[in-house]
């Protein structure tokens, strides 16, 4: 088809030699011989199946143990569960788990705005000019734009307005006939105007499914060697620089991946500050000193981590290898088994067993991720395995 015939001259441009000879079929070769293990479509769907069941146990676990004690927050479960080692536990855990979230937005921070920049004053290369530095850019976008939604008190911009609380709220405070007080299904007002929105931001990657879709409609073993494999870099929209680094499609697309990324990194930053406030203020008021404190304390540490670490790949592998299995696996599973009482399941019963083989299950992937990033940072190797 004529997509697929630019596509491959485009690849063709990229592996010519200076003698004019292609070596994209030898690469194709080369990749179709040597790195079948790299394309196990099967394997992959069996294995996203069972992820997204595991956690959808892991959320039912949650909410049972949430629905036996009256608990809604997650910290608070750990102190149920195991005391106050429970509940330090649970926060660091959050925690750790945030700062790694936030730490790969403001990657993308770094490496995507000075192409931004680059692409506004026409440039096709890079320079050497501090504002072109991505170290420079992401203090200078954390001092004027997080920083300052980090601090206030609550982010009312980011709530989303429920029809039924807002009625719910109305019928408490009124003095409503009996026969009138039925829930309304659909209610406007003016809180009503920040529902869609706020739903829409929680879909920034869904766009993604587009051009995901057209490159899989018709595709091959080859094409996605050449999708997935070396010809795509480590920051994923930095490969498109090869067509055209003033693209206006892509220059776009970086802005609304800017936009998206810079305005999370506040919301990250709330459940960890509610943590860190159960952990060292226990039952303390409100006060705007700690609020501020800890909020410009979390960012210059994601600040200095970004900075110093090379590579977005090292903060996602130990902050899926060890918060996430706990998060998911391990922590639910222990809060179940402790927390639910022994007059209604006892220890010996079919859904606590299950609970800690889930328990144990996590443990295993915790193992063997930490394995395999062990040896592969000792082995020395540069794999590209994707960016964003």
């Amino acid at each position: 088809s004529t997509q697929q015939d630019l596509v491959m001259k485009s690849y063709q441009k990229f592996n010519q030699k200076p003698n004019g000879e292609y070596t994209i079929y030898k690469e194709i070769n080369h990749h179709v011989r040597n790195d079948k293990h790299d394309f196990v479509p099967v394997f992959y769907r069996i294995l996203l199946t069972f992820i997204a069941c595991l956690s959808c146990y892991s959320v039912h676990l949650l909410l049972r143990s949430a629905g036996v004690v009256g608990i809604r927050a997650y910290e608070q479960l750990g102190f149920r569960a195991f005391g106050h080692p429970g509940k330090i536990l649970a926060a660091v855990i959050i925690t750790l788990h945030n700062i790694g979230a936030m730490s790969s937005y403001l990657f993308i921070v770094k490496y995507e705005l000075p192409l931004v920049i680059q692409a506004f004053l026409g440039q096709t290369s890079s320079s050497e000019q501090w504002f072109m530095n991505g170290n420079y850019l992401i203090i200078i976008v954390t001092a004027c734009i997080i920083l300052p939604l980090a601090m206030m008190k609550h982010l009312g911009i980011f709530n989303i307005a429920c029809p039924l609380e807002v009625f719910g709220n109305y019928s408490l405070n009124a003095d409503i006939p009996e026969d009138t007080c039925i829930a309304k299904f659909f209610t406007i007002n003016q809180e009503t105007a920040y529902t869609i929105p706020i739903l829409a931001f929680a879909f920034v990657c869904h766009p993604e499914v587009l051009p995901i879709y057209t490159e899989l409609m018709s595709t091959s073993t080859v094409h996605i060697q050449y999708i997935f494999v070396e010809n795509t870099e480590a920051e994923l929209l930095h490969t498109y620089n090869k067509v055209d680094p003033l693209d206006t499609l892509i220059l776009c697309v970086r802005l609304a991946v800017l936009v998206a990324v810079t305005l999370t990194v506040p919301v990250v930053l709330f459940p960890i500050r509610r943590a860190l406030l159960q952990l060292l203020f226990p039952g303390k008021p409100f006060h705007w000193l700690r609020h501020i404190s800890i909020a410009v304390c979390l960012l210059f540490a994601v600040n200095l981590l970004v900075i110093l670490v090379p590579n977005i790949r090292d903060i996602f592998g130990i902050t899926g290898a060890t918060t996430a299995p706990t998060l998911i696996f391990i922590l639910p599973g222990l809060f179940y088994i402790r927390i639910i009482p022994t007059d209604q399941e006892p220890m010996n019963c079919r859904s606590k067993i299950q609970a800690a083989c889930f328990t144990a299950l996590g443990f295993m992937f915790m193992t063997m991720s930490l394995t395999f990033i062990g040896l592969d940072w000792m082995s020395g190797e540069k794999r590209n395995l994707g960016g964003h």
